[in-house]
């Protein structure tokens, strides 16, 4: 139900305050929407609504950015904050807070048994720990708006509480809203199948009908992956480190999350191969040590890898000399190396080290390897993860194009 606005922001201060926020935070809520009251005012406003708000971050803050889906401006993202709060406890009756990752996230304490228990599930369900990371902190984002909403018991969930919290999704990027309920669903069931609920409320999650059209994977040129190869000092330990790691997944196509995780052991250079487990998919891997990476990593081995006794083949060239943080995605490598080769990266294009696995894919396109043979060099388990190259091959697509002239001559 719609109230007036001076009624809307006593409820939403006495909400802060219930939620223990600081009380020089409560003030500046406050402040602030003393101006948004005075501004409503002179526009003869008395409720709160999407334009009023968007018009008085345009008047006094010179922002006019959709901040569902740009960026943020630094210097009025606590206004915007603030007039977003305004909106979600209108539409919601809660504070919803900002999906952000927390690393020391403190869980509920009437719901701290079973989150446990659903982390064990997913142990012995045999998740990745990225995966289950991931799985994990999309949850507790549900499990926040519940709180928020006092929730004290997990019964009490009901259809209806389900569908505004989906309701408070919607800004997101669909494959976003899709993982978010894809967890939604596998926690709500398995909360029916292990008793914690007498109903089955994975029913009440809606279904997101939208087909299967993943974003085009970001590429480089053959060129381009040449510069930067070409511009990595090897004469220091941590160039030839790191372009050990650079060779292995732009030739071979492993996963930084598995370069990271490759063992000594992993290594047989009888049979020059390198057998592992993969993170993702569990299944087992096996690749050729080609010549080039063969050198590169005993180069790296012999000359630069400090001494330690960690397993794994890659470590920090700093003390500690251990392995790689599990949060560490190498990014910081390829960005490096971009930068030095002066490879400019338009905006909006990912450029990790995955794109090199990415750009690897797309070149065998171009020579004409088939999806399957693709799909095995990657690791894919399923053909529609690499299906989504063929929309990078574009010469592929200009051989298929029709002539409109041909066409219309055989008529």
């Amino acid at each position: 139900m719609i109230i007036p606005l001076k009624e809307l922001i006593t409820k939403v201060l006495m909400e802060l305050n219930r939620l223990n926020y600081a009380e020089s935070t409560i003030k500046s809520y406050s402040l602030m929407y003393k101006r948004v009251t005075i501004f409503a005012n002179e526009n003869k406003e008395s409720y709160f609504s999407e334009k009023l708000g968007n018009n008085f971050l345009k008047e006094q803050y010179k922002c006019t950015v959709n901040y569902y889906k740009e960026s943020l401006p630094k210097g009025v993202r606590h206004a915007i904050r603030m007039i977003r709060v305004l909106g979600d406890y209108q539409l919601h009756g809660v504070l919803i807070r900002r999906i952000v990752k927390k690393p020391g996230y403190v869980k509920p304490p009437q719901f701290k048994s079973i989150l446990t228990a659903y982390e064990k599930e997913c142990e012995v369900n045999d998740y990745s720990m990225r995966g289950m990371r991931t799985r994990v902190q999309r949850l507790f984002f549900f499990i926040d708006y519940l709180d928020s909403r006092n929730v004290q018991d997990i019964n009490d969930i009901t259809p209806e509480m389900i569908s505004d919290y989906v309701k408070t999704i919607f800004p997101h990027h669909e494959k976003s809203i899709a993982a978010i309920l894809t967890t939604l669903r596998m926690f709500l069931k398995f909360l029916y199948l292990n008793e914690y609920t007498e109903k089955d409320l994975m029913l009440s999650v809606p279904k997101q009908k939208k087909y299967y059209y993943p974003s085009i994977p970001s590429t480089w040129k053959s060129d381009e992956v040449r510069r930067m190869l070409e511009i990595i000092d090897r004469g220091n330990p941590t160039g030839k480190r790191n372009y050990a790691i650079m060779l292995l997944v732009a030739r071979l196509g492993i996963r930084a999350g598995d370069v990271k995780k490759l063992k000594l052991t992993d290594f047989n250079w009888n049979t020059k191969s390198i057998n592992f487990t993969q993170e993702k998919t569990k299944s087992t891997a096996s690749y050729p040590i080609l010549n080039d990476i063969g050198w590169a990593i005993i180069d790296y081995l012999k000359n630069a890898r400090p001494v330690s006794s960690s397993p794994y083949v890659f470590i920090r060239m700093n003390a500690p000399y251990e392995a790689f943080g599990k949060d560490a995605n190498l990014y910081n490598i390829i960005t490096k190396y971009t930068r030095l080769a002066g490879i400019s990266i338009p905006k909006g294009k990912r450029h990790g080290l995955h794109s090199l696995r990415h750009s690897l894919a797309s070149g065998l396109l171009e020579q004409g390897t088939p999806l399957p043979i693709i799909s095995e060099i990657l690791g894919h388990l399923n053909a529609k993860s690499t299906s989504v190259y063929l929309r990078t091959d574009i010469e592929g697509l200009r051989a298929c194009a029709l002539d409109p002239d041909e066409v219309f001559l055989n008529d």
